[in-house]
């Protein structure tokens, strides 16, 4: 990553195990400190190899260690051999109810079995209905996927020109092309897996230059990237303009037979024209299915809108009879970080989120640029107060500096530990929160502490190590058990969809004032999508304005977009 020498964290990106990491900047490790721990590095080994011929209760590290962080490593190490030394099939709730499929590797993929340890019970669980239509997708990924025949002979006819190949070998392919930051993409991926399983295509992903690097593969026996030496030359520079668009095919110059086109572009970007999102409607659907390729561009999470579409809503009732599970299911059974960015993830958990009664995740995103704003703090402690979720500093610090004593308060409160995970670009309100509460400890006797994994400063879209580094600060975020969330941001709501949390909203400040309230409570974990159809299907006035928030029950105006849809579960809501 582009951050120089000094701000590169290597406990974080796994490149030198044996600096600790702080949610501070790092500094460099004298010389001793180096030879010292090189010393416990080699005990560790001595250690590891005796783990293997004596029994476990035996194992018992005592030295004297300067630094927490090396005794951490060597219990997560530890724990981490076991983990993979696990013979068989994965134990029955490690593959989620049956979302997932047994009989893939483990060890090439921890997170795939490993991530339910780290999780509460599944917040929703998948239906058989869903369960059988997935295993369907990964037939037909696997008989249609890339090195097979089928593709072989689809990729010839694409590169031919071939055209009138509607339905040959039975196989239709779904491409996703890489688009915005990486929040984006993920919530892009999830609608894409749905949309494939809906109009019965092969979902191929376009690799940009990080998606090998952060997810695993998630169907069996077969690959979801598209092949290095796909044949259409230019594809990822489709546009609205393309000559094969959707908007240009069905209402242009190019309308004619489906087979007369090659392939058809859809580009639903959250400012797509109204056009391009008749693509949701259901005569349409009828045209796509005559063609052989479609190229999907998004940058939201478009999986409401299908909700719209009367052809899918008895498939998508039998997969989801609880429609705000939508990303929360389709994401643990599709998404499953490398082994690279799942070892950043649980090394950072087991150091300082495991051991704390109570976690809370705080995701920090500033629209007004990249330096830190007072207004910004203050809304956070207006949310986390008004909502109860962090406890009142005490009596701040006396001006000589010596730290005020807490009153007494009864022994169930007193050391109550509350892990705060705070993920944003910029350090200052990490900072700042942790200074509070040490200069002014709760009063009721809890311990909060208060950690962040990095700060980059400045986002940078398509860089691997960034890349890699937000997709575990995501997982972080979907391991806590309340999250504030900030509103418009894709990093957010992929955080909280994750973790199946329904997160406490922070409104966007107008003028840099605090909003009042500061941050209202979600109505649902589902993503929000910033760019849906603004007809209805059954009328395709697509010329007319008409907000579709309130056309269906389970489809509602978010919270903090009022012009983007969301699913809710009607019922749950009115508890709520």
């Amino acid at each position: 990553m582009d951050t120089g020498g000094s701000r590169e964290d290597p406990y974080w990106l796994g490149i030198r195990e044996s600096l600790p990491f702080t949610g501070n900047r790092m500094k460099k490790a004298s010389s001793a400190k180096v030879r010292r721990w090189n010393s416990v590095r080699n005990a560790v080994v001595v250690a590891l190899v005796m783990t293997v011929t004596m029994p476990p209760i035996l194992f018992i590290y005592s030295g004297h260690l300067d630094l927490d962080e090396p005794a951490v490593w060597i219990q997560s190490t530890v724990a981490g051999l076991g983990a993979r030394r696990r013979v068989g099939e994965p134990k029955k709730y490690e593959l989620l109810g049956g979302l997932l499929p047994p009989g893939l590797d483990d060890q090439s993929c921890d997170s795939r079995y490993q991530s339910v340890h780290y999780r509460k019970n599944m917040t929703r669980s998948p239906t058989p209905y869903l369960i059988m239509r997935l295993r369907q997708q990964e037939i037909l990924q696997r008989r249609c996927g890339p090195g097979t025949e089928p593709y072989t002979r689809a990729s010839q006819r694409l590169r031919s020109g071939q055209k009138n190949v509607d339905a040959v070998d039975g196989c239709s392919y779904l491409v996703l092309l890489s688009h915005r930051g990486l929040g984006n993409r993920i919530l892009a991926t999830v609608s894409a897996f749905l949309y494939a399983m809906l109009t019965d295509r092969v979902l191929l992903v376009d690799r940009g230059k990080a998606l090998g690097k952060l997810f695993c593969e998630p169907f069996p026996g077969t690959t979801w990237l598209l092949p290095l030496d796909f044949p259409l030359k230019g594809y990822k520079d489709l546009g609205e303009e393309a000559a094969e668009s959707y908007e240009n095919v069905m209402l242009g110059n190019n309308t004619g037979p489906a087979s007369e086109h090659r392939f058809v572009y859809i580009h639903l970007d959250h400012a797509a024209r109204a056009a391009n999102r008749l693509v949701y409607c259901d005569d349409h659907l009828q045209f796509l299915h005559r063609v052989q390729w479609v190229f999907l561009r998004t940058d939201s999470y478009i999986a409401p809108s299908f909700f719209l579409n009367p052809v899918h809503q008895k498939e998508l009732d039998r997969m989801f009879p609880r429609k705000d599970s939508v990303f929360y299911v389709l994401s643990r059974y599709l998404l499953h970080p490398t082994n690279g960015v799942w070892r950043m993830v649980t090394r950072f958990y087991d150091a300082y989120l495991k051991d704390a009664d109570e976690r809370l995740g705080i995701q920090i995103r500033v629209w007004d640029g990249d330096r830190p704003f007072q207004h910004i703090l203050d809304q956070i402690l207006a949310c986390t107060a008004q909502e109860h979720l962090l406890p009142a500093p005490g009596v701040a610090a006396s001006a000589g500096g010596a730290r005020a004593r807490p009153p007494p308060t009864h022994a169930g409160a007193r050391g109550r530990s509350k892990a705060v995970l705070t993920t944003g670009l910029d350090g200052w309100y990490h900072d700042s929160i942790r200074e509070m509460y040490r200069r002014s400890p709760p009063a009721s006797g809890e311990v909060v502490s208060v950690h962040q994994p990095s700060r980059e400063e400045h986002q940078r879209f398509f860089k691997v190590k960034h890349d890699m580094k937000a997709l575990a600060e995501m997982y972080l975020l979907s391991m806590t058990d309340q999250i504030v969330t900030t509103g418009w941001s894709t990093f957010g709501y992929v955080g909280a969809a994750l973790g199946g949390l329904t997160p406490y909203i922070m409104m966007k400040p107008k003028n840099r004032v605090v909003p009042n309230p500061p941050c209202v409570r979600s109505m649902s974990m589902e993503p929000c999508n910033h760019g849906p159809p603004y007809f209805e299907c059954t009328r395709k006035e697509y010329h007319k304005v008409f907000h579709t928030g309130n056309t269906v029950p389970h489809l509602q105006s978010c919270e903090d977009i009022p012009w983007g849809v969301k699913l809710t579960e009607p019922m749950a809501y009115k508890e709520a």
